[in-house]
């Protein structure tokens, strides 16, 4: 989406050692990949591509088609945000957004529609609404620093609270609002789910380790297969009231899992401190 980072993200890919090629029409994309990846290049290329192609994106589809059917990785980052953030951001920086419309809202709307399909198919979709310059870095370097060897999953866990609604680049969400809620708890209120306190009252419940062995087991089934259709991203996501004691303990309690696991693993939580 115009507004979702797209400049920033293609600064810090070319930190990463990319070659990054912006607004490339997609009918030439093979012909750059031909001319990076000579042996003693080696080099890896990055195209940006957005809604400034027109009204469709059907080229770009067609191209990413034939890309796999010569069996050439790809990776697919799609950038999205809210639409109140995207508005925002373009009445900061005052530029016209590349689809004329009447105004910024269905200008945004018709994106959203347009790249709709693109978005579906991504390999990864990273939602900037709540991300620093710096939390953003730390996600595509988490993503794309490493070679260009074939990536194994990463993982990342987001805790968050209902009340402030769901992450939007989620791939599975767990509501954990069925467990007694520390925020009862006069001396716990005060604390979070990082907390030795909270984590032990949380973990106290035979339906919160119950819980938890439940979601390693669908894991444990999930990734393997995740993997085994090229996807290199997972976001997991959970919840509970207000994102503060129930989600928190658990994401860390499922993140050291995974990390257990020998699975690459980020955890974060949205709102902590909210």
């Amino acid at each position: 989406m115009s507004g979702a980072g797209r400049s920033s993200a293609a600064k810090v890919l070319e930190d990463l050692g990319y070659s990054v090629i912006d607004n490339l029409p997609p009918q030439l994309i093979a012909r750059a990949i031909a001319h990076h990846e000579v042996p003693e290049r080696r080099r890896r290329l990055a195209v940006v591509i957005d809604s400034r192609l027109g009204e469709t994106l059907e080229p770009l589809l067609m191209a990413l088609n034939e890309l796999e059917r010569q069996g050439i990785h790809t990776r697919v980052l799609f950038l999205d945000a809210e639409d109140a953030n995207l508005v925002q951001r373009y009445e900061e920086n005052r530029r016209p957004h590349p689809l004329q419309r009447e105004s910024l809202i269905e200008a945004i709307s018709a994106e959203r529609l347009m790249l709709s399909e693109l978005k579906e198919s991504a390999d990864v979709v990273l939602d900037t609404t709540d991300l620093n310059v710096h939390q953003f870095r730390r996600q595509l370097e988490g993503l794309f620093a490493e070679s260009t060897a074939p990536r194994p999953m990463r993982v990342t866990v987001t805790s968050f609270g209902y009340k402030h609604g769901l992450p939007r680049d989620a791939d599975l969400v767990f509501d954990v609002r069925f467990l007694p809620n520390p925020h009862w708890v006069n001396e716990l209120r005060p604390l979070r789910g990082t907390d030795t306190p909270v984590r032990d009252y949380v973990m106290s419940f035979s339906e919160a380790t119950e819980f938890l062995a439940k979601l390693k087991d669908l894991l444990s089934f999930l990734i393997p297969h995740y993997e085994a259709e090229g996807k290199s991203y997972l976001a997991i996501g959970i919840g509970c009231t207000g994102g503060h004691h129930r989600s928190v303990a658990l994401a860390e309690e499922l993140s050291q899992w995974l990390e257990e696991q020998g699975i690459a693993t980020g955890v974060r939580h949205r709102d902590v401190d909210t």
